[in-house]
């Protein structure tokens, strides 16, 4: 199981969240995508939004948050 994380610098809410994903790494793996210059990944989830987090289990989509959630949201997705 890890995250996907798909900000952009530019981004405030992206900055709000940036701390939270810090502490959730330090259970769960957070792969950053920026979307800016990874337009393939972004195609492939359909992310329209940031920040968007998609939690992938075994290779597959299982949940996804748009938004800044909170830090026990994320530790606990499902």
């Amino acid at each position: 199981m890890k995250y996907l994380l798909f900000t952009a610098s530019w981004c405030q809410p992206c900055q709000t969240l940036k701390p939270v994903m810090e502490q959730v790494s330090k259970t769960i793996p957070v792969t950053k995508i920026d979307v800016d210059t990874d337009a393939q990944t972004v195609s492939d989830y359909g992310v329209r939004s940031v920040p968007t987090v998609v939690l992938v289990k075994d290779g597959r989509e299982v949940k996804r948050f748009t938004g800044v959630q909170s830090l026990n949201t994320y530790l606990n997705p499902l």
